[in-house]
């Protein structure tokens, strides 16, 4: 189930009345059942043809999932990109913080009357990470294969702690 914002003022008013004398108590639960109304009546759809879901398209780019790994030499970063093609792809790197965005294209149908299910994303798409670990960005591969992007950093060598005296 969903919840929505004045759920957590039915929880409110509902622990107020659970503390308050048999008095109060009355009035606590006939302006909890007065909330609970106006948030069954706000759920319902209008009858101007409102179904009750909300098409407002949005105006921030989809998140692209990625797996993000290391071996002894290479950091390794993986993302699903099925349906992309490298023109639609941009992969920038600086101050160890990684960007892949591009848009993905071909989910509007124009003699589409009526859609039944539509779950696949289509747009664009925009994933930032700060790399965990130093890497060489100079020792950078890319590879777009079989949908899948894999950009392989090569680790910078850590030299060993210095200790450093406190005065």
């Amino acid at each position: 189930m969903a919840r929505n914002k004045n759920d957590d003022l039915l929880m409110e008013d509902e622990l107020a009345a659970a503390f308050l004398d048999d008095s109060t108590e009355e009035v606590a639960l006939v302006e909890t059942e007065e909330i609970i109304s106006a948030v069954d009546s706000s759920a319902e759809p209008s009858s101007e043809g409102d179904d009750g879901w909300d098409t407002e398209t949005e105006d921030f780019p989809g998140q692209l999932a990625v797996d993000v790994y290391e071996t002894t030499e290479k950091l390794i970063v993986k993302a699903r990109t099925a349906g992309i093609s490298r023109s639609d792809l941009d992969v920038s790197i600086s101050d160890n913080i990684l960007t892949v965005s591009g848009v993905l294209s071909g989910g509007e149908d124009e003699k589409a009357t009526n859609w039944h299910i539509q779950e696949c994303y289509w747009g664009e798409f925009s994933r930032t990470i700060a790399l965990p670990v130093q890497i060489k960005e100079d020792g950078v591969q890319a590879i777009l294969k079989d949908g899948v992007l894999t950009i392989s950093f090569e680790k910078e060598k850590v030299t060993d702690r210095k200790k450093i005296t406190v005065n």
